[in-house]
């Protein structure tokens, strides 16, 4: 799982540099034929738009990661793994279908903020109605109300002990980089929650068959290659990607 989420950010990272390094290539040759003048490096406006670049660039990079702990991406794609592990076979669905499934039902799950964020925050700010500032804070917001939602006090009370915070008087005085920990610990919790529910039929399953075979003397036969059709034929018949599905959504109502 680690590797599926590192890779995208190494392309990403790769992908920005290139872009980065195209970009001042082409200035540099646009500068050259006009006979511009070597940028300033001492001007303060100069520097400033380079760090905004190299803010910019960054956060591009870091953008599968950021999908990754402030959406309902982390407990969907948690509970997708461990069902696939319940049923015993790790290598189906393929981790293509497993993330692209994850991504599809995050993007499901968050279209009201991301409408919200939209309309609120990226519009305006395109229209130049707004600062970048304000366009930032308004973005944040529904995203911070998503995150409260699904955060347990226990876990954020933990982060603000470890940060030495002061109780906050609400919830607009809980630092975000208090929250978005918070909120994936209680994501992780929760996911591991279902996933114990969905371990209990499967496992009763292979309880069942153990004994069977046991009781017959067919003690050199593996277990598990008897009771997978069980799992599969059960999964199948009490229509399991549907229920599945419709819990993991509407965990989050």
């Amino acid at each position: 799982m680690a590797g599926i989420v590192r890779r995208p950010i190494v392309v990403g990272a790769l992908l920005a540099a290139a872009g980065f390094v195209a970009m001042g290539g082409l200035s540099a040759q646009g500068a050259a034929a006009q006979g511009a003048q070597p940028i300033d490096t001492q001007n303060p406006q100069n520097v400033s738009a380079a760090l905004q670049i190299l803010l910019m660039v960054t956060v591009l990079s870091l953008a599968p990661a950021i999908l990754v702990m402030v959406t309902s991406f982390t407990r969907i794609i948690v509970v997708l793994s461990l069902l696939r592990t319940a049923i015993g076979i790790p290598q189906l669905p393929p981790n293509q279908v497993l993330i692209g499934l994850g991504l599809f039902l995050t993007v499901f799950v968050m279209a009201p903020a991301i409408k919200q964020i939209n309309d609120e925050a990226i519009q305006p700010y395109m229209n130049g109605t707004l600062t970048q500032q304000e366009a930032y804070s308004r973005g944040e917001e529904p995203l911070r109300e998503f995150m409260f939602k699904q955060t347990r006090e226990q876990d954020l009370g933990l982060f603000l002990k470890l940060a030495g915070a002061e109780k906050p008087e609400n919830r607009d005085e809980v630092p975000t980089y208090v929250l978005v920990p918070a909120f994936t610990i209680s994501e992780l919790k929760t996911a591991f929650q279902m996933g114990f529910v969905l371990f209990i039929p499967f496992l009763i399953i292979d309880l069942v068959v153990s004994s069977a075979l046991l009781s017959m003397g067919m003690m050199m036969l593996p277990p598990v290659v008897v009771s997978l059709p069980f799992k599969i034929l059960l999964f199948v018949l009490v229509d399991g990607w549907y229920l599945i599905v419709g819990s993991l959504v509407g965990s989050f109502a």
